[in-house]
């Protein structure tokens, strides 16, 4: 059984990273944003409380991130492992993981701000089936219209330059500390993120010492 975290900031590949591993050693890939989104998209009080924070450009309350995490994790799906991205944020997260699983490996995407930026205002979201474009990486065939269900796309709210400075800021102050707490007890990779998708997956890959991918890249970096 294998436990991995993938931790790094918004834009930084993290969910696309995380899928790859899933998909290729039968992981369960477990994605807070993604969990958020949905109970969002489906109006239940828990989307309502992240709505109210992630309009304002805040990270999503402790309380509530940590609770939907334990709630994921004991549904025990995860017969060969599970692959967490957007988890833990703080040191108090961070200390709860690891009293509660063994990790076999942090790995850390690492990315400049200023390519944060470039990457985060690019990104639109399909209105109805909720798949991710990003305009640099992934353009739809038809200018603003998803490929796959011909909904419109549009931009994220949060996905504004006055919200991403303000999670920039918290990012650096409460999430990159986390990467200490993990140092001290676990085994961290630090990743060069700016790199196409494919070399750092195989960087990942080499540094966590698993075996080559199996199948094609991801069509699109988060």
């Amino acid at each position: 059984m294998r436990k991995y975290v993938v931790m790094g900031v918004q834009g930084s590949g993290k969910g696309t990273q995380a899928r790859l591993l899933a998909i290729d050693l039968d992981l369960v890939h477990i994605n807070v944003g993604d969990i958020f989104r949905w109970n969002v998209q489906n109006h239940t009080k828990i989307g309502a409380q992240v709505r109210r924070a992630v309009d304002g450009g805040h990270l999503v309350d402790d309380d509530l991130v940590e609770r939907v995490v334990r709630e994921r994790l004991a549904n025990h799906d995860w017969n060969y492992g599970f692959i967490v991205d957007g988890f833990p944020r703080n040191a108090r997260q961070a200390e709860f993981f690891l009293e509660s699983y063994d990790i076999d490996g942090v790995v850390y995407l690492d990315l400049p701000d200023e390519e944060v930026v470039r990457r985060v205002l690019a990104r639109r979201l399909c209105s109805r089936c909720g798949l991710d474009y990003n305009l640099i990486a992934s353009r739809p065939k038809v200018a603003d219209v998803c490929d796959v269900c011909g909904g419109a796309l549009v931009t994220r709210a949060d996905d504004n330059p006055e919200a991403l400075a303000v999670r920039l800021r918290e990012y650096h102050s409460k999430t990159r500390p986390v990467l200490e707490i993990f140092q001290r007890k676990e085994y961290v990779a630090v990743v060069d993120a700016s790199q196409p998708v494919p070399v750092v997956q195989a960087e990942i890959r080499e540094r966590l010492r698993l075996p080559s991918s199996s199948g094609p890249p991801a069509r699109h970096a988060e």
